[in-house]
């Protein structure tokens, strides 16, 4: 990491603002899109940029701090190699697949400049519930395609199958405990995209 993003990250035990008022943060969120990764480009982030990303990826909710993620990155060349398995996969497990389709399975990392893989790493039999570690990773998800946002990148967070499945698991190293949060896609967006409808929260109120 060089000095211009060590500078950025307050150092341990640095006093914070308990809030940063922030109109353009507000802006971000309020109109915050996902763009379809089949719509990404390069360039996407380079390598400080990514640095960057993922330091913000690691400040979310982590009680116990127990850090229950860590990141895979696909770039460049890698995004081809592991489509190769992918595709292979998908051949085995999907014997009518036509090669359009175990092409598509193959390019599957190619449609961004960047593919973040979000792996929930979770600590069994510790006193901070599962759950609440699973959801910190899904914090982690999100803060990535935030700060994505505010660098001037479009990104998508997708599971598709092979977020769960035991073979691409292993292809990727992943423990006992671990699981895909999600493959968070980034690059530059081809087109502006459109709003889509939002449902209405459900909200109650509590009375005494």
């Amino acid at each position: 990491m060089n000095d211009k993003i060590s500078h950025d990250f307050p150092a341990p035990g640095e006093p914070l603002a308990p809030s940063h008022a922030s109109a353009d943060t507000l802006t971000l969120l309020t109109r915050r899109r996902s763009t379809p990764a089949i719509g990404l480009a390069e360039p996407g982030p380079d390598a400080n940029q990514v640095e960057h990303l993922l330091g913000i990826a690691s400040r979310v909710p982590d009680h116990g701090k127990l850090a229950p993620w860590r990141f895979i990155l696909f770039e460049g060349e890698a995004r081809s190699s592991f489509g190769m398995i992918l595709g292979k996969v998908w051949a085995v497990k999907n014997p009518d697949a036509t090669p359009d389709q175990i092409r598509c399975e193959q390019q599957r990392f190619e449609r961004a400049p960047l593919v973040i893989a979000v792996i929930s790493t979770v600590t069994e039999h510790h006193k901070i519930p599962l759950w609440e570690q699973e959801l910190s990773a899904g914090a982690a998800c999100q803060n990535l395609l935030i700060a994505a946002s505010a660098m001037g990148f479009g990104a998508q967070w997708l599971t598709e199958w092979y977020a769960y499945d035991c073979d691409i698991k292993d292809a990727l190293g992943l423990r006992s405990g671990e699981r895909i949060a999600g493959y968070i896609y980034i690059g530059t967006a081809s087109e502006d995209v459109m709003e889509r409808p939002r449902p209405r929260a459900h909200v109650g109120r509590w009375k005494a």
